[in-house]
């Protein structure tokens, strides 16, 4: 496959802080397909963009992010770390993000959780931006929460995450999970870490009817293993080097 979209992992957080407008406005400038970003419950429940627990990861402040309200993460500063010298960030509410950015790049929104009732709220809010759907794909670690955004919006993509395999489970073990973790989900595609990448696991989740996307793509080896495997969507942290790889790839092809 010559062409595959390109989605921005936390924006291009090599260049401004992860999770925050000036991420996702460099990953639309630069040509990526989509950003994806991490939602997460505030403690009055609002939906924000965040992927830690605890808000001293990348911020100038310290606790657990379920602990703060809205009101006070207001004045959380977001920093960079790949980049000390770039200007710190915020943390915004999903809605923020979708108003800028809904129908402009594509948006995947992975669901945290645990909270059971972060469906109803995301979902509610989802709801509101019906036109941006085509674009918003909704993904998971966990299948309860992807059944469940799937009630409160049927017909918007959500995909499963799986998580990266343990040192003991060989290829059928990853295969099996994969497609039956999926059909808990409803997922209408896995997305499977690079190294789980192979032509038989994804044989086996597409004769089950579900597409597969690749995450951590993050060097040359794992490109070419899911260009070579017709994977359409891979997400990454070193976007330019994905960027140019495909660059190459749809050159080699016109010669």
């Amino acid at each position: 496959m010559t062409h595959f979209e390109i989605v921005a992992h936390r924006g291009i957080h090599s260049e401004a802080p992860e999770n925050t407008i000036a991420a996702f406005q460099r990953a639309l400038e630069w040509g990526a397909d989509a950003v994806e970003m991490d939602i997460r419950l505030t403690a009055d429940r609002i939906p924000v963009v965040y992927h830690y627990y605890y808000l001293q990861v990348v911020t100038n402040s310290m606790g657990a992010i379920f602990d703060y309200s809205l009101e006070q993460l207001r004045g959380v500063e977001v920093i960079c770390p790949q980049k000390p010298d770039a200007p710190a960030g915020r943390i915004s509410t999903l809605a923020e993000i979708l108003d800028l950015f809904g129908g402009k790049i594509g948006l995947e929104l992975e669901i945290k959780g645990p909270e059971p009732e972060a469906p109803e709220i995301i979902g509610g809010l989802l709801n509101r931006y019906k036109p941006f759907w085509p674009t918003i794909e909704v993904t998971s670690f966990e299948p309860a929460l992807l059944l469940a955004v799937s009630a409160v919006c049927p017909g918007l993509a959500a995909d499963l995450l799986l998580e990266k395999s343990e040192a003991w489970e060989q290829p059928d073990v990853v295969a099996y999970q994969a497609v039956h973790r999926g059909r808990l989900a409803g997922a209408r595609a896995v997305h499977l870490h690079t190294t789980q990448l192979s032509e038989n696991i994804v044989a086996v989740l597409r004769r089950a009817g579900m597409e597969v996307h690749a995450w951590d793509v993050n060097d040359g080896k794992a490109l070419e293993q899911a260009a070579r495997l017709g994977i359409p969507r891979i997400c990454t942290d070193r976007f330019k080097m994905a960027y140019a790889h495909r660059t190459n790839l749809a050159d080699g092809s016109q010669r």
